[in-house]
This record gives C-alpha cells, sequence and structure tokens, in this order.
C-alpha cells in the first residue's frame, strides 16, 4: 500500500498488535491529512475486538475494529475545524468530536457526527 502520509503500524492495536485496517479507510485518510496540510498524530486505528474499549461497549465492538476508524490528536479549535471541515467533504460518515481528537470513521449506515 502506497501511503503518503503515514505508515500502517501506526493503526496497530495498542492491547494486541494486531492490524486490520482497511486499505480504502487509509486512502482517504491519506487524503484528509492532504487537505488538512498539517500532520496528523494517530491516538487509536484498529482494536481488535478483544482490546477492552471494544469489550466494554454495549452494543459490540464498533468501528475501529472493522478497520474503518481512527483518531487524530488536534491541538486547537483551528485544527478540529479544519479535519471536520475536510472530512464531510471527502465523505467520511461518521465524525466525532472531543476536546483532544477527532474521530473519523467510515460506517456504511446513516452518517453521524456526535461531541464527545
Amino acid at each position: 500500500m502506497d501511503l503518503k502520509y503515514f505508515s500502517v503500524d501506526e493503526f496497530d492495536c495498542q492491547e494486541t498488535g494486531e492490524n486490520e485496517m482497511q486499505e480504502s479507510f487509509l486512502l482517504k485518510l491519506d487524503h484528509l491529512r492532504e487537505a488538512c496540510g498539517f500532520p496528523f498524530t494517530i491516538t487509536s486505528g484498529y482494536r481488535s475486538p478483544e482490546h477492552s474499549i471494544e469489550r466494554s461497549k454495549a452494543n459490540g465492538p464498533g468501528m475501529h475494529s472493522s478497520g474503518l476508524a481512527a483518531d487524530i490528536a488536534v491541538s486547537g479549535g483551528n485544527e478540529r475545524y479544519l479535519i471536520q471541515k475536510h472530512a464531510y467533504a471527502l465523505g467520511f460518515t461518521g465524525i466525532g468530536v472531543h476536546r483532544a481528537f477527532v474521530h473519523v470513521d467510515m460506517r456504511e449506515t446513516t452518517p453521524v457526527s456526535w461531541p464527545y
């Protein structure tokens, strides 16, 4: 896989080391990084269904376990805004906004956005 801004191992599960990220998602994330024009630090990529966060979810493992989600660290409101703006334009369908990160995913259900 030819990514301009990331290495695949940045997305390894932090608890198991597994990585089942989907290539289409990583390519879209690379385009998002290009559009934003500033470096991204990935705080969470793939999460094994056995990851403690995924095991604790009432409805079962989420988008991180499907290899179609990532959390991007942000240092301020402008970065949060730009990530959201370009993520919507590029067709990301799940966007969650936290003070310290923005979650982006490619869910196949109704597009959603939420605050943490």
